[in-house]
């Protein structure tokens, strides 16, 4: 890929390669491009929170090591002195993967840390005051780069990092639970609470087995395993905290569901009799439409004869259009000012 094919975080990192040349260098975070296979440095190792990401990268990594999984082991870490972490969508996402990462890595490693000023990136100078003294050294493309030596390791545990809330719907109790970086995380959104309400009001179709993609923390699955205890559910998303809030959210539940790491259809080879999803429309901070235009054209594919795919959007959102040219029948079966809950029939 040539260096205009990068991100502008990515062209930052590449003014210095120099930094990297002689290091054993882990790269992690919000990771939106190849820059990490071809950096020139003596050893990568690349943690992907993200499926699709680990699958692209994955796919050609050139004898790195890349990695799928909400936290990296211990031997990740083995012999790495240097790491490179892309900032994400959210402050809060950026405390808990670098206060897993920074505890892990070897004192006095130099610490490197790039994102687009829009997404909030200057908050790390007060954020690691306690790891270092943190610097920025470099400020191009609307990105700053910054760097320190972690000088002190701070203790990272997973339990403190859990979020849950109550929901009682249809006289059920249901906790949720999540991580930082899953959408939703402290409350009932409204686009799944219109998507939820639309699914039990059309209470005939929820039968069989029924997929949840983007399932995040597993609300909309959890309810209907709750309602509904015969039916056989799959719940699948490309986040690892996702994977990780579902299981946690169904466990609490006592609900029973096959939770799958999967871009959209890439890892699902059963037929449902159902598809729901409140699909995401955004990839970090960029709007993308790559996943729900999958999730649309493929769909049918993985129904079984008389099935239905149910999903949520903004009303703004251009699905109409796609939704007919791909099913029989397309209805709207609930909808706000800002957002549409449409059924699509095989």
């Amino acid at each position: 890929m040539a260096a205009s094919g990068y991100t502008p975080a990515s062209q930052v990192l590449e003014r210095h390669q120099e930094f990297f040349s002689d290091k054993n260098v882990i790269i992690a975070g919000d990771i939106q491009d190849s820059y990490p296979l071809a950096i020139t440095a003596k050893q990568v190792n690349i943690h992907c929170s993200q499926f699709h990401t680990y699958l692209r990268l994955n796919n050609s990594s050139r004898g790195r090591q890349v990695l799928f999984s909400l936290l990296p082991d211990t031997e990740f870490y083995k012999d790495m002195n240097t790491l490179i972490y892309y900032w994400p969508k959210t402050k809060s996402e950026a405390q808990f993967q670098l206060s897993y990462l920074l505890q892990n890595m070897p004192k006095d490693s130099d610490i490197f840390i790039v994102g687009e000023n829009r997404t909030g990136v200057k908050s790390v100078e007060a954020l690691l005051t306690d790891f270092g003294t943190i610097q920025k050294i470099d400020s191009a493309r609307r990105c700053g780069l910054y760097h320190f030596h972690a000088e002190s390791r701070l203790a990272f545990d997973l339990s403190e990092w859990w979020l849950s809330y109550q929901l009682t719907i249809e006289d059920q109790n249901i906790e949720i639970k999540s991580l930082p970086g899953v959408f939703s995380q402290k409350g009932l959104d409204a686009g799944s609470e219109l998507l939820l309400n639309a699914l039990l009001e059309h209470a005939d179709i929820i039968k069989d087995n029924v997929l949840d993609v983007g399932c995040g923390s597993g609300i909309l699955s959890t309810v209907i395993g709750k309602l509904y205890p015969n039916i056989e559910l799959t719940l699948s998303d490309v986040s690892s905290v996702a994977i990780e809030s579902s299981k946690a959210t169904l466990a609490s539940n006592q609900v029973k569901a096959q939770v799958v790491a999967s871009d959209v259809f890439s890892h699902l080879n059963d037929k449902y009799h159902l598809i729901i999803s409140n699909p995401p429309f955004h990839d970090g901070k960029e709007t993308s439409y790559i996943a729900v235009n999958s999730l649309i054209k493929e769909a049918k594919r993985h129904l079984k004869p008389n099935g239905h795919l149910c999903l949520v959007a903004n009303s703004f959102l251009p699905y109409q259009t796609l939704l007919d040219d791909t099913f029989n029948r397309v209805e709207v079966i609930a909808q706000t000012t800002k957002f549409k809950v449409y059924l699509a029939y095989i």
